[in-house]
C-alpha cells in the first residue's frame, strides 16, 4: 500500500526552491561574511534528503545520478589541489589571491582562489554527508 503523501511532496517542491536558493547566497558570501563551503553544503545535503524523504529513493536517484561518494572525492580533491597550487608560485598552503575581472553580465566583478576552495569544501560535505544519511537509511 502506497502511503498518500500529497501534501509532504507539494510543500517540498516549493522548499527545496527555497532551501537550495538559501544555500546558494550562503556558499557566495562565504569569503566576506560567514558561511561558504561547508554550510552551503550542508544545506544543499539537508534539501536533498528532503527530496529523499518526500518521494522515494529510486524515484530521486532516476532524476538526480549522482555517485555521491565520486562527488565526495572529486570535492577532496579540488580543495587539496587549490591548496597545493599556491605551493607553485612559492607562497604558503592554502594561500589566497583575488583580482577584479570585467564580466559581460556582472560588470567588474571580483573573483578570488577561495571560492575554489569552498566549491571543493561544498562538494565534499555534500557528498559525504547524503552518503551517510542513504548508508544509514538502507540498514534494516
Amino acid at each position: 500500500m502506497n502511503p498518500n503523501d500529497v501534501i509532504l511532496r507539494s510543500v517540498t517542491k516549493v522548499a527545496i526552491v527555497v532551501i537550495l536558493t538559501f544555500s546558494i547566497y550562503l556558499f557566495l558570501g562565504g569569503h566576506h561574511n560567514p558561511g561558504g563551503g561547508f554550510i552551503g553544503g550542508l544545506s544543499v545535503a539537508a534539501g536533498l534528503v528532503l527530496l529523499y524523504l518526500a518521494f522515494d529513493i529510486e524515484t530521486v536517484r532516476k532524476n538526480i545520478p549522482v555517485d555521491f561518494k565520486k562527488l565526495a572525492g572529486l570535492g577532496v580533491l579540488i580543495a587539496v589541489l587549490t591548496g597545493v597550487s599556491s605551493l607553485f608560485f612559492d607562497k604558503p598552503f592554502l594561500n589566497q589571491t583575488f583580482g577584479y575581472f570585467n564580466l559581460p553580465i556582472f560588470g567588474k566583478t571580483e573573483l578570488a582562489t577561495a571560492v575554489l576552495f569552498d566549491i571543493g569544501v561544498a562538494l565534499a560535505v555534500i557528498g559525504t554527508a547524503v552518503t551517510i544519511i542513504l548508508s544509514i537509511s538502507e540498514d534494516g
